[in-house]
């Protein structure tokens, strides 16, 4: 009885398949030319996935090489480099999905829903980009450039999508948002080939005026890195408490700014010591008066 019952079942079970797979054959008989149609739509997208990348590439990697054949500055040539990318594959990604039979349209709804949302949620990143998206047009620096934002003073190493990173003389690194470097003043000391060097001079009331001005400007004028145009400038600028102030406004070449400036420093300290003109210091006469 259990050996008939299971020769039923395994019967019925066959007939089953049998009838399952004549149904599934006779379907793909007849949808055929659909079937073929989503297959050819299918490798096509892959196709479009795969060639379109190599296209982005290739154009991405144009711009950049394009860019720096101009000399533009690196992290500006990265920072275009990546937009161009990512926004060609984006458009790369809706033409395969729009192959696969993918309503654009809904796609580019959902990503500007998506967008609007993300936004809101992303205000200062967005703020960030946009600040970084101006730096880059506008380039008010450039790696290399020593720069100071908001008090902040440093080399910049790179100008990201977000953040500029600059290195302090101390060898720190400093990660500036992006929008607070457009919101802030920018000073730039590399930007100009030249820059002036600024001494205040203080010498005693007692002193020789024109010879003390005959010393500082030979001593400016002896340093080969001072440049003659345009010429240094020496003079009487201010009658302190204590000490008559000399100006003295050297003009070098932006890389000669510091070493120039310690070296000057020194020597106009050590020619006025032998030349016997005087540099005061703050101090205070007290009077006493004996009353009886």
């Amino acid at each position: 009885m259990t050996d008939t019952a299971t020769q039923v079942v395994h019967t019925l079970t066959d007939n089953q398949l049998t009838s399952n797979v004549k149904h599934a054959g006779s379907w793909i008989v007849s949808n055929q030319h659909l079937l073929i149609s989503y297959a050819v739509n299918i490798v096509a997208a892959v196709l479009i996935l795969i060639i379109g990348n190599l296209i982005v590439k290739g154009i991405a990697h144009g711009v950049a090489k394009l860019l720096r054949r101009k000399e533009m500055d690196e992290a500006v040539v990265q920072f275009l480099h990546s937009l161009v990318h990512y926004s060609l594959l984006i458009i790369v990604v809706i033409a395969a999905l729009s192959r696969v039979g993918v309503q654009t349209a809904s796609v580019v709804a959902v990503i500007g829903a998506a967008g609007l949302a993300i936004g809101l949620a992303l205000q200062g990143s967005l703020s960030n980009f946009a600040a970084g998206v101006l730096i880059v047009a506008f380039r008010p620096f450039k790696s290399g450039d020593y720069v100071e934002i908001d008090g902040v003073g440093g080399s910049v190493e790179a100008i990201q999508i977000f953040s500029s990173i600059l290195r302090t003389p101390d060898n720190k690194m400093v990660v500036v948002p992006n929008a607070k470097v457009i919101g802030s003043p920018i000073t730039n000391y590399s930007r100009h080939e030249t820059r002036r060097i600024d001494f205040v001079i203080g010498v005693a009331y007692d002193a020789d005026l024109k010879k003390t001005k005959e010393v500082l400007t030979r001593v400016v004028t002896a340093d080969d890195r001072v440049l003659t145009d345009p010429a240094p400038t020496v003079g009487v600028v201010s009658l302190g408490d204590s000490s008559v102030n000399f100006v003295v406004r050297p003009w070098v070449k932006t890389a000669d700014y510091w070493a120039t400036y310690f070296d000057l420093m020194q020597a106009i300290k050590e020619e006025l010591d032998k030349e016997s003109i005087g540099i005061p210091f703050p101090q205070m006469d007290v009077h006493l008066n004996k009353v009886d």
